[in-house]
C-alpha cells in the first residue's frame, strides 16, 4: 500500500500504523518511521542525489552531512582571514592549527566514515579529501611533522623558496581534486557547486602564489595569497549559509528555509544499460 501524501502534519491525528497520536511530538516520531524523505529534501540534507540503500540505517542513526559542513566552515575561516592577512593575522594561520585538525579534519573525517556506511558515495569522497587536507595543512606546520625544518636548514617556522617550491605541486593536486568535486556536484544544489567552484579558485592562487614566491617575486605571490584568501572565505560564508539551511530543516523552524536550488532535477543521471539475463 502506498503511503498517503503529508503535506501538514498539524492537521493528522492518525498515520499508516493504526495508532492514534494525541500529540505532535509522538506524530513526529511515528512519521520519522513512517514517512520517506522527497528527493529535494534529500539532497539539501545529504548533498547527493538521493539513492537507494538496503537496510534502515538513515532512520537509525543521526545525519552526519550537516557535522561536515559545519567542521568545514569553521576550519576555513580563520585560515582564510590570516591568509587576507586581516585585523594584523597571517603566518598562514599557524595560530589555529589545532582548529585546523580537530574542526576541519577530525570532523570532516568522522562525517566522511559516516557517510560511507550510509552508502552516500559523493559526500564520501569530499568529506575524506577536505578532511585529509585540513590534516595534511596543519601538520605541515607543526614542528614534530619537521616539515618546514628540513627545507629551512632547522627553523620550524621559517618558510622558504625551496619548501614552496615543493608545496606548490599539493595546492596544484587540490585544485583538480576540487574540479573534479566541481563536476560531481552538478548534481547536487547551486550553493554547492559555488563552493567548490571558489574551493578550486582558492587553491588555483595558491599554487601561483607560492610559485611566484619561490622564485623570488614575492610582490605577485603575496598578491595571490591574498587572492586565495578571498576565495577561501566565499567558500566559507557559504558553507555557513549551506549548513544554516540544513539547521532550518533539522530543527523544523518556522521560518522560510534558505533556498540552495537544487541541480538533481535539472542535470539528469546518466541512463545505465541494464543486460538482460537470458
Amino acid at each position: 500500500m502506498s503511503q498517503p501524501e503529508i503535506k501538514d502534519m498539524g492537521d493528522l491525528e492518525t498515520i499508516n500504523t493504526g495508532h492514534h497520536v494525541h500529540d505532535e511530538e509522538q506524530l513526529r516520531n511515528a512519521l520519522s518511521k513512517s514517512v520517506t524523505l522527497s528527493p529535494e529534501l534529500f539532497e539539501r540534507l545529504y548533498l547527493s542525489p538521493k539513492n537507494e540503500v538496503a537496510g534502515d540505517l538513515r532512520k537509525t542513526f543521526a545525519n552526519p552531512t550537516p557535522m561536515a559542513v559545519m567542521g568545514f566552515s569553521v576550519g576555513v575561516f580563520p585560515l582564510s582571514i590570516a591568509l587576507m592577512g586581516w585585523g594584523g593575522s597571517g603566518n598562514l594561520a599557524t595560530g589555529t592549527t589545532a582548529c585546523s585538525i580537530f574542526f576541519g579534519g577530525m570532523l570532516l573525517i568522522i562525517a566522511g566514515l559516516l557517510e560511507f556506511v550510509l552508502g552516500n558515495n559523493f559526500p564520501f569522497l569530499v568529506f575524506m579529501g577536505y578532511g585529509a587536507h585540513f590534516l595534511s595543512f596543519a601538520c605541515t606546520f607543526l614542528p614534530s611533522f619537521d616539515s618546514i625544518a628540513f627545507a629551512s636548514g632547522g627553523d620550524p617556522y621559517k618558510v622558504t623558496p625551496s619548501f614552496e617550491a615543493s608545496f606548490v605541486y599539493y595546492t596544484a593536486a587540490l585544485a583538480i581534486l576540487s574540479f573534479i568535486f566541481l563536476l560531481g556536484s552538478l548534481r547536487t544544489n547551486l550553493i554547492f557547486v559555488l563552493i567548490f567552484i571558489s574551493a578550486m579558485c582558492g587553491f588555483c592562487f595558491a599554487s601561483a602564489g607560492l610559485y611566484y614566491n619561490s622564485v623570488g617575486e614575492t610582490g605577485k605571490g603575496t598578491k595571490y595569497i591574498v587572492a586565495t584568501g578571498a576565495g577561501f572565505f566565499a567558500a566559507d560564508m557559504l558553507g555557513f549559509y549551506l549548513f544554516l539551511g540544513m539547521m532550518f530543516e533539522i530543527m523544523e523552524l518556522p521560518f522560510p528555509t534558505p533556498p540552495v536550488w537544487d541541480l538533481s532535477t535539472v542535470v539528469k543521471p546518466k541512463s545505465r544499460k541494464v543486460v538482460k539475463e537470458e
